[in-house]
């Protein structure tokens, strides 16, 4: 493997002084006595990686963006470049885009870099438009993406395991409103990153969390406008309701095709007239917190017959997924609730998805 690596020295510096943050804080941060973190961070995934037996081709970013832990473990690295400045606080956001633009170059089969969500945002809008993947070390003081392992040694692990990618959240916050207690996640990038269940979710409000997914049904649906939508009832969908423009019935069906609301709190009857048997059609459902159905409860006008016409989907919040199990279905048609038991994908962002089985 070649394996890129990069660290933002100066990442979570600001967290045990009480900075919440090092962004814009970094000379505060010093005169309360802060100590450089992700330094440490570095070297503890490199080790994992060096105990691991695993090889890579290791390029570098020189001196404390990645070099210098890279040898103090026993690797021989091969430097691409070097930080504009050697002092550790003279490192910059550019240093960390010039490295990630030069991984890319060499042909990386990955970037792993530590630091926090800034470091991941400059990673991955660097990235943006290829397919290189990325993988995060957590050294920052917030750490809110979906796109960083849960320890450096987990990180390891999955440098030397995975063998496919999907599409993750990159969030960033403004310190400066955390600061003042207030969370404001902002979307930065979307980027590849290893599938593995050794990543952490993304942090975000539940809100949030829903506001997200309702944006990646709404991306989805707007860039298929031959296909016609049946959203179920539930807050999560009225929300995709609510993104797509439209006052959709809280607890009942909705049709939805090319940015116009075919039907509202459809029953049946209304639902066959207007799927096509032979046409694209999806159903997007919610599952019942605390219970897991996503048929068979609150929906009884998404029948077999509805159903079988459809593709389905399934969306939830990521509280609402980890409350639950296992996911439900009772169509009274014991034929088609074991054609949709197994596993599926339930999107619970705008680009993340869980795998969660239907008993």
């Amino acid at each position: 493997m070649r394996l890129g690596f990069l660290t933002n020295p100066i990442a979570g510096m600001g967290g045990r002084v009480g900075l919440k943050g090092t962004d814009g804080k970094l000379a505060a941060a010093r005169e309360r006595g802060a100590q450089p973190r992700a330094p440490d961070r570095a070297r503890r995934a490199l080790t994992a990686l060096a105990d691991a037996d695993a090889d890579p081709d290791l390029l570098v970013w020189g001196g404390p963006m990645g070099g210098d832990a890279a040898r103090a473990v026993g690797f021989d690295p091969r430097v691409l470049g070097e930080p504009e400045a050697d002092d550790l606080g003279d490192t910059t956001a550019e240093d960390t885009r010039r490295a990630a633009r030069a991984f890319h170059d060499a042909g990386v089969d990955l970037v792993l870099f530590v630091g926090g969500d800034g470091t991941a945002a400059d990673v991955a809008e660097t990235l943006s438009g290829t397919e290189t993947p990325m993988l995060g070390v957590p050294a920052g003081v917030k750490v809110y993406s979906s796109v960083f392992a849960v320890s450096p040694e987990d990180a390891a692990a999955v440098v030397t395991s995975f063998d496919r990618t999907e599409r993750r959240e990159v969030t960033d916050i403004d310190e400066d409103s955390y600061r003042e207690g207030e969370v404001q996640p902002e979307l930065r990038a979307v980027a590849f990153v290893p599938v593995t269940d050794r990543l952490q979710s993304s942090k975000q409000t539940g809100g949030g969390t829903v506001e997200s997914l309702a944006a990646g049904v709404a991306d989805e649906a707007r860039a298929h406008p031959e296909r016609t939508y049946v959203l179920g009832p539930g807050s999560t969908l009225a929300a995709v309701k609510t993104e797509l423009g439209f006052d959709g019935s809280p607890i009942g069906v909705d049709v939805w095709r090319d940015g116009e609301l075919l039907a509202r709190d459809a029953d049946e009857a209304t639902l066959l007239e207007l799927l096509d048997p032979d046409g694209d059609n999806e159903i997007v459902v919610t599952p019942i917190g605390g219970q897991g159905f996503v048929f068979g409860r609150g929906n009884p006008q998404l029948s077999p017959a509805v159903i079988r016409r459809c593709s389905v989907s399934v969306v939830a919040s990521r509280d609402k997924l980890d409350d639950l199990h296992v996911l439900r279905a009772d169509t009274d048609d014991p034929a088609l609730d074991e054609e949709l038991a197994g596993w599926l994908k339930v999107r619970v962002g705008r680009f993340e998805t869980r795998m969660t089985k239907i008993v």
